[in-house]
């Protein structure tokens, strides 16, 4: 599949319209087995069973927004045409999603790869020396600390950008939840010390409640909620970058995060020797998003601040959106000048 389009570039002194050679992305989700050969089959088949139709992942939603964004600046590209990059092997490819893809391009392709790559370096030590990596790309700072270690002087930092004009403010709308829970916890011992007892502390100060659990919802569920919502708390030990809580913050939510930070935890990469920290599980963020607690403890204090704000109206989180440049187009922007210094 081809985008074309032209960029109006002024150029000594004169604007002039220009044709760039399309930049050539490939993107593709695989899902893994997990415990015996061909098994992810019957998971995908549950999992469509219980959960319903899928909706786009993280590495997928990174791929939407990034060709949304270069459709919106007139920067042409290629999706997935395997044909093209076959007969002009040594144009660079820009590859995001799933490591298997590697399997597709020769040796000495120009690669920038990621993200949505692999969760550490670890897992393909030797990746720069069987292929053309001319830079690693991830999507927040301490993700190119952790990734340096092992690829140093190779790894660039890009975050996605939110769709601004999908994740609106709320407009003549009645917002009457007071808090949105939305939890993205793996490990039951957490649910059960973090989400129950805040529960309650919210319900016992009169407030209303929403929860929404990670993986158990569709996207136009959390952008109707953004619409509803008047604050929200964002329950997640670490994250790369934070797609969802950025979209309500985009949408002017503000939000108490849980970020206990300390040290990676990965039990699979734990058992490896793999030892990282300090993580977060806001890496954009300022006072203007809302406020940040580390435990239970400190949640009590953090929502005695938090909630006079979201009354007053002290928070605004959509403008630290805007001012970091998490936007469709400005991130856009800042991939084709990565591939342009790089590839």
């Amino acid at each position: 599949m081809f985008h074309g389009g032209a960029r109006l570039e002024c150029l000594r002194g004169q604007w002039q319209v220009t044709v760039r050679k399309p930049l050539s992305i490939f993107f593709r989700e695989e899902d893994a087995d997990r415990w015996l050969p061909f098994d992810h089959y019957p998971r995908r088949v549950i999992r469509f069973l219980v959960r319903g139709p899928q909706q786009p992942g993280g590495a997928r939603r990174v791929f939407l927004n990034l060709t949304r964004g270069l459709d919106r600046i007139g920067v042409a590209h290629r999706v997935n045409d395997f044909r093209h990059m076959r007969q002009h092997e040594e144009e660079p490819v820009c590859l995001i999603g799933q490591p298997q893809l590697l399997r597709s391009f020769r040796p000495h392709t120009p690669l920038l790869f990621g993200p949505a790559l692999y969760n550490h370096p670890v897992d393909d030590e030797a990746l720069p020396r069987r292929h053309a990596i001319r830079r690693i790309v991830v999507p927040s700072p301490w993700v190119k600390e952790m990734f340096s270690k092992v690829w140093p002087n190779l790894v660039s930092v890009w975050p996605v950008g939110i769709d601004t004009e999908t994740w609106l403010p709320a407009a003549g709308t009645t917002k009457d939840i007071d808090v949105l829970v939305y939890e993205k916890l793996f490990r039951d011992r957490h649910r059960i010390a973090l989400v129950e007892p805040m529960i309650a502390e919210l319900r016992r100060r009169g407030l209303s409640v929403s929860y929404l659990r990670y993986g158990f919802y569709r996207e136009p569920e959390l952008l109707a909620l953004s619409r509803r919502a008047k604050s929200m708390i964002y329950l997640s030990p670490h994250e790369t970058q934070g797609i969802a809580v950025e979209q309500m913050m985009a949408a002017n939510v503000p939000v108490m995060a849980w970020d206990p930070g300390g040290d990676w935890q990965s039990l699979d990469y734990l058992l490896r020797g793999v030892r990282f920290g300090p993580v977060t599980s806001v890496p954009y963020w300022d006072d203007r998003c809302g406020v940040k607690f580390t435990n239970l403890e400190d949640f009590r204090a953090a929502l005695a601040r938090f909630w006079p704000g979201v009354q007053r109206g002290s928070f605004a989180p959509r403008q630290m959106i805007l001012d970091n440049g998490l936007t469709l187009e400005t991130a856009a922007q800042a991939y084709v000048d990565l591939v342009d210094k790089y590839l």
